[in-house]
């Protein structure tokens, strides 16, 4: 029940090349250089990867390698925290129904939008299949102590909607459902009020069970299409994409923000 707070990092910032499913990016900075709050660090290594934003401004300390949490060594890029926070401009866009598809997934992609379920799966990637027919939203968040998507929902269900808004204007055909577990009444409420007037778009009440949130379970329980382990989303003819995922779209098409 406690509202979401932005805690501001402290001391140095390690940024992993490597923090998405995919290529690692490669650096654009070099040591010595001065950075600002949501300036490009990273270039995207190829078609599946994803450029990376500094989140604080200062200077870049080093580009060495670092550990990451599973392990592994990865070439990262440290930046001394100047506790200024000094942001990059931002271009927002005035008339998101003029952009063309290729626009909107671009622009997804220049932000460095991925899959902020977990996995890091480059969302301007899972954005370029053929014609989906459903384009779900991971509302269920079936992990008892989770609570980030909950609040997520209840503080900015406006941009959520914006941003399934924004994707289905990528695809022609396609319906987009919001998964919720049905114990957050609160958001299910919410989120019906603000799609009432959406007719490509509606509010699934899900089930409240361990694990709802993943993926093949979630299809199923929106769409009664069973997945087996050797299929993707895209072959029962669905896009699943979690809360936050589609706020960073709204932000990266709408406001030009990256993540």
């Amino acid at each position: 029940d406690q509202p979401i707070k932005e805690v501001l990092p402290k001391g140095d910032l390690v940024y992993p090349v490597s923090q998405h499913i995919g290529a690692p990016a490669n650096p654009i900075v070099a040591k010595g250089d001065t950075v600002l709050r949501g300036q490009k660090i990273a270039e995207a290594g190829g078609f599946v990867s994803s450029p990376i934003y500094a989140s604080v401004s200062g200077t870049v300390k080093a580009i060495e390698p670092r550990r990451v949490a599973v392990g592994d060594m990865v070439n990262s890029i440290v930046i001394e925290n100047d506790g200024e926070y000094k942001e990059a401009e931002f271009t927002p866009c005035e008339d998101v129904t003029a952009l063309s598809k290729e626009e909107i997934i671009n622009k997804v992609k220049e932000a460095g939008v991925v899959g902020m379920g977990g996995a890091g799966f480059p969302t301007h990637v899972k954005l370029s299949p053929k014609e989906p027919e459903k384009i779900i939203a991971n509302c269920a968040e079936c992990e008892p102590y989770l609570t980030a998507d909950y609040r997520r929902m209840l503080e900015n269900p406006e941009e959520l909607v914006a941003g399934m808004k924004i994707i289905l204007q990528i695809f022609d055909k396609a319906k987009g459902v919001f998964g919720v577990e049905n114990n957050k009444p609160d958001c299910i409420a919410k989120l019906q009020e603000l799609t009432k007037d959406e007719p490509r778009m509606e509010v699934c009440p899900l089930q409240t069970k361990y694990p709802q949130g993943g993926e093949r379970f979630l299809i199923k329980a929106v769409t009664d299409r069973e997945i087996n382990s050797a299929m993707l989303p895209a072959d029962a003819g669905c896009v699943v994409d979690n809360v936050d995922t589609v706020i960073a779209v709204y932000e990266a098409v709408i406001l030009g923000k990256p993540v």
